[in-house]
């Protein structure tokens, strides 16, 4: 985010809703993600509309913030890094690969996810607002207890120990004396891992690569479906395809939308996005991806 350009940070703050922080400390942090959670969708819908993604902090604003509109993982946290650093807090960008259903991990710069430090000696914190249904408050990104959160039950543990030439794990790095050296983490949620953490910082350039992966790739699910998604007070809202969920403690229901102004409606009215065509839809039955 270019800090010459007039009313850039009060832009970003007004679009997610949230009032200019006094101080850089972990309760601004904790609004500030809740803000943004709350207002600015998960979405792959460029990718099915044919727009390019830019990873440069200009575009970013000009797409989330002026246009209104959400993005994925290396969208959403590389504009959220910018106004955190904007704000007085410390932001460093890490690389993360993303745990499938099937056990495997996903390609590096998977996903993109952020280290923030505040000014009250608190943290640091592992802050995302791009991994769809995450947790809703930073994680102490320290700790290796449970942190308890309204989505869940989360915990960071060191990660397995690989060997280099099979790629098959030793053991958990807990055992090891040495394992926080090793530097790769597991984030989990109520025990099922999410993703790997590598704690080495990165640019946000360095994520081009693993972005147009996810764009053209036919093995990524964001090319499979148009999905849109955002958290609620109470759960959240996703809509894929034609297809919308609501989840509320707990509880899903599915409403199918049959025409196109249906489908344009739900996307203005529930996520604030104002299309003047569908995304193309590239294939059926795709689960909201993360990353």
């Amino acid at each position: 985010m270019d800090p010459q350009l007039p009313h850039t940070v009060d832009s970003y703050l007004a679009r997610i809703g949230a009032t200019r922080p006094g101080r850089a400390d972990a309760a601004a942090l904790r609004e500030l993600q809740l803000c943004h959670l709350t207002s600015v969708p998960f979405e792959n819908l460029s990718i099915h509309l044919g727009e390019d993604i830019v990873l440069e902090e200009q575009a970013l604003f000009d797409k989330i913030v002026s246009g209104r509109r959400g993005g994925f993982c290396y969208e959403l946290n590389g504009a959220f890094a910018a106004l955190l650093r904007e704000l007085g807090f410390g932001v460093t960008l890490l690389e993360a690969r993303v745990h499938g259903d099937d056990g495997k991990l996903g390609i590096p710069y998977d996903h993109l996810a952020l280290r923030v430090e505040t000014d009250d000696g608190t943290g640091p914190w592992l802050v995302d607002v791009g991994f769809g249904d995450h947790a809703q408050h930073p994680l102490a990104l320290d700790d290796r207890t449970d942190q308890e959160d309204p989505r869940g039950t989360f915990r960071i543990r060191r990660a397995p120990v690989e060997n280099a030439e099979s790629g098959e794990a030793y053991g958990d790095a807990e055992a090891y004396g040495d394992g926080e050296a090793y530097g790769d983490l597991d984030v989990l949620r109520d025990g099922a891992p999410q993703f790997r953490l590598d704690p080495r910082p990165r640019v946000l350039a360095d994520f081009r690569a693993g972005a147009w992966y996810h764009c053209t790739s036919p093995d990524s699910g964001f090319t499979r479906a148009p999905v849109c998604s955002r958290f609620t007070a109470s759960g959240r809202i996703t809509l894929s395809g034609r297809k919308l969920v609501t989840t509320v403690g707990g509880e899903r229901n599915e409403t199918p939308l049959g025409s196109d102004d249906e489908v344009l409606a739900a996307y203005r009215e529930h996520f604030g996005l104002r299309l003047d065509r569908l995304p193309t839809v590239h294939g059926a039955g795709a689960s909201v991806p993360h990353g």
